[in-house]
Order: C-alpha cells, then structure tokens, then sequence
C-alpha cells in the first residue's frame, strides 16, 4: 500500500490553501499513493496561536469552523472518487453549539466513512486549544477502507497510551496522526521515539503528518515520518518546507510483529481494564 504525507504551510487565504491540498493531492495520486494524508487544520491558519477571546478575526471562534460534510470534504470526496484514493483530511469543524479538531476520513468511492474528533483537548502557550474546541464524542473509531484499516490521532492524542491502544484492539493497521508540531517543541529524538514506541508496542505502521511553515506565533517544523511495526523510522519528509512523503507499507509485517505476537496476545485486560 502506497501512503502519502502532505505536510504543507497555511496562510490566511483559506480558498488559496485548499487549492494548493488539492493540487498536491492529485499529484500525490498521480504518483501512485493510494492513500493521502493532511497535516492538522492543513487549510487554515493555527487558530489556536492565539486564545479565543484574543482572535481579532470573529466575535465568536466557531464561526472559523465549517460543517462536515462542508466545502472541504465535499472538494475531497470528489477528488477521491476521480482518483480512487482515500483521503484522511484535519479541519475545524461546527455541529451546532460545539466545535471540534476533526479528522473526516473519506473512501476511494468518494464516500465519506466517519470523523475522529479530537479527544484530548491541550491549553499552554500557543495551543490555547482549549477555547476553540470541545473534547470529542466519538470515541476511537476505526475505518475499513478499499486500502486498509486505518485509526487516526488527532495531535494532542497521540500522547495517550490507551488512546492509541484502542485504536489497535479495534483493528488498526496503520495509524495516521495529524499534527501542528512546532520547533523546538520536544526534547531531541523524544518526537519520534513515542510514535516508535507505539507502534512497536501495538505492532501497526504509525504515520504522523506535521505542519509546516511560520506563522503569527508559532514555526512550524515539517519532518513528517512514518514507523513500521517493528517501531523503526522508514520514511522521514524534509525540515521547514513543503514537501510529499511517500512510502509503501507492508501490511504483511503486521502479523510478524512482536506487538501482534506477544504484547497484544499476552495482554491481562481482566487485571488492569478497569483502569484504562
């Protein structure tokens, strides 16, 4: 299965960052990914930069956000129906009264299988996410797709064990996490040793697609990357630009690992499951 990562910068031009998705996601497709994957809030500037009662922009946040389906999944879904690719978008999203950080995950059919809302919602300098959106409602789910069965971690939830085990127990072969990583965020080498060890102690492919870009607070780091079950770096994109990370996963490496061999067949759930 061939993936691609598009880590891209987001100015303010909301319509002019979706074109340039779009046409980067044809281009992936013509390349021969079958799946593609964006950055979080890929299209729109990091609303979060800033707290909510500081954004100049509107007198309410949600009225950044747009429903799903909306302009962007419906441009997806029919870019992923011409070219038979499934597409995992990051946008903000309003149902109503509520707001969330939002994966739309849609078929190679163009249809548009579910959304992961963000569970875990993070408040410290410059990810003042706390006041944008609401934690997530629909659990953990994971979708069956024409190419595989994918989760997705939303930023934030990636640093939660259980989160990304859920994922796993129900299905995953390949976990995608969007993410807004700035630079000099982590310690060195921490930024992808916890994606290593997940998917060493889950025995999935782990595929995190970063931001790029400076913007009004925060720069924006790139160096989107991909690990294989055995909890190795296979595929890393470039550092502070844009730039298409493709890769072709094994899914037959799933079964032969040692997460699937021994963590997951050995686990004591009648012992610790109260807890998780």
């Amino acid at each position: 299965m061939n993936i691609a990562l598009i880590q891209q910068p987001a100015g303010p031009d909301v319509v002019q960052n979706l074109a340039r998705g779009l046409e980067a996601a044809r281009q992936a497709a013509q390349a021969g990914a079958q799946v593609i994957c964006f950055a979080e809030l890929a299209f729109e500037p990091f609303y979060p930069q800033v707290p909510a009662r500081e954004q100049a922009k509107v007198a309410d946040v949600r009225e950044l956000a747009e429903t799903i389906p909306g302009p962007m999944t419906e441009a997806f879904q029919a870019l992923a129906a011409e070219h038979g690719v499934v597409v995992i978008l990051n946008l903000y999203e309003r149902d109503g009264d509520y707001a969330y950080d939002t994966s739309p995950v849609i078929d190679a059919d163009g249809q548009l299988l579910g959304c992961t809302r963000m569970v875990h919602i993070t408040e410290y300098q410059h990810f003042h996410e706390q006041g944008y959106y609401d934690p997530g409602d629909q659990g953990a789910p994971v979708y069956d797709t024409r190419f595989g069965k994918f989760g997705v971690a939303i930023c934030y939830d990636r640093h939660f064990p259980e989160y990304l085990r859920a994922l796993t127990l129900g299905g995953a072969e390949v976990i995608f996490v969007p993410q807004a990583g700035a630079v000099g965020e982590w310690p060195d080498g921490l930024y992808e040793a916890e994606m290593q060890v997940a998917a060493f102690q889950n025995g999935v492919f782990t595929a995190l697609c970063n931001r790029v870009g400076k913007e009004e607070k925060l720069t924006f780091a790139g160096e989107s990357f991909i690990c294989d079950p055995a909890g190795r770096v296979v595929a890393r994109a470039q550092a502070g630009c844009a730039d298409v990370l493709h890769a072709e996963l094994d899914l037959s490496q799933i079964g032969a690992s040692h997460g699937k061999k021994l963590f997951i067949r050995d686990r004591r759930p009648e012992l610790y499951g109260a807890w998780l």
